[in-house]
């Protein structure tokens, strides 16, 4: 199998902290992501960029990956030391997998989590975490994982209800003298959407004059496109509130949309001169307040 650098894949160094890899990824996911972008093999680089995000997010998974070193190249030839599974893999007798269509490099280092012994003995049993997209964690779905249980595998359907939230936990109960199995649930990700609890939070990039007229914007939403009125005056960074327009529940989250403003690069002459007329007749200094 090719060994995958995640930090190259990133464009971040190795130094880089988690909310230096987070800008990388959005700005990456956003590029690459099939539903909007014309690069040759978006979905393939789309793909790419998810793996190496899971892993560096993750302080576990980003520990476990550093200790293979830096000698080892994007695409050369890997395998994982002896001992990577005394190491860094599970230590009971059960594992789970869910590896989401992941690469076989990803699969070869974390192709498993702790699920305890899954003897019947036990009430339950850890199965790790279960990683899903945040629309499915807004419409539900099923999941159908394979369990390694003693060196032998069996698949359980997991019934994942709409409005899970990140860490939440299921309890999937056990069968046939059998440990319950929990899983707790992990989001993917995503190129638009932050969630927080119940809450989804979006940037919505805006034109100055958008900004400054007020406007009627569509946005995106999980559960649909909706109109949006900005009132004018509107500055960067400002938040607005669609109600119940996060993830399901009792009460439904709310989706925040943070307003970006973004200049437009004045290129022709026309351009410029549009500029150099607000420069005239604004009379606006953006560093009043400065002493």
């Amino acid at each position: 199998m090719q060994y995958r650098d995640y930090y190259e894949i990133l464009g971040v160094t190795r130094g880089a902290d988690a909310e230096e890899v987070k800008r990388a990824y959005r700005k990456l996911a956003r590029k690459f992501h099939p539903d909007v972008s014309k690069e040759k093999n978006a979905e393939e680089k789309f793909k790419e960029v998810q793996e190496a995000y899971e892993v560096l997010r993750d302080n576990d998974k980003r520990a476990a990956y550093d200790q293979l070193g830096r000698d080892f190249r994007n695409g050369q030839q890997f395998r994982p030391p002896p001992d990577w599974s005394q190491r860094f893999g599970n230590s009971g007798g059960q594992r789970f997998s869910d590896l989401n269509g992941f690469s076989d490099f990803f699969s070869s280092l974390f192709g498993g989590a702790g699920a305890g012994g899954g003897n019947s003995g036990q009430t339950d049993a850890d199965a790790g975490h279960l990683n899903v997209t945040v629309e499915e964690a807004f419409a539900g779905t099923k999941r159908r994982v394979t369990l390694n249980e003693h060196g032998r595998q069996r698949q359980v359907d997991v019934q994942i209800p709409a409005g899970v939230a990140e860490g939440q936990s299921l309890r999937i109960p056990g069968i046939g003298g059998r440990s319950s199995l929990i899983f707790r649930i992990r989001l993917r990700p995503h190129h638009l959407y932050e969630v927080a609890g119940k809450d989804v939070q979006i940037d919505l990039p805006l034109a100055p004059w958008e900004a400054a007229l007020g406007a009627k914007v569509a946005v995106p939403t999980l559960g649909g496109t909706v109109e949006l009125t900005v009132p004018a005056g509107a500055q960067s960074g400002q938040k607005l509130r669609l109600r119940g327009r996060g993830l399901p529940g009792n009460p439904a989250g709310d989706q925040m949309v943070i307003i970006k403003l973004v200049t437009p690069s004045a290129h022709s002459a026309a351009e410029k001169e549009a500029y150099e007329r607000m420069k005239r007749d604004f009379k606006f200094d953006p560093r009043a307040d400065w002493p």
